[in-house]
């Protein structure tokens, strides 16, 4: 499946959080990662991340996306990374 990660997490933790989904997935956009990954690397990496966040303050969004026949990715703007999966 394809999903978009965004995170809203305190100062102090967003290079652990940035450094732990880069493992995972691609950084596309400040606070943002993207990229194709199976179900159990998923859970894996938010299991991973609920270690370093404070789930009283901090908050990670995910979205999923099953079918990309139906998704387009529409970029206005500077690109802001040139490694990511790009529709």
């Amino acid at each position: 499946m394809f999903v978009i990660n965004s995170y809203d997490v305190k100062e102090k933790r967003v290079n652990k959080v940035k450094k732990k989904l880069k493992q995972y997935l691609f950084w596309s956009q400040n606070s943002v990662f993207e990229g194709e990954i199976t179900e159990s690397r998923l859970l894996k990496c938010l299991s991973e991340i609920k270690k370093i966040i404070n789930a009283k303050g901090d908050s990670i969004y995910i979205y999923k996306i099953a079918n990309l026949k139906n998704f387009e990715k529409v970029i206005v703007g500077v690109k802001k990374n040139f490694e990511a999966f790009v529709l």
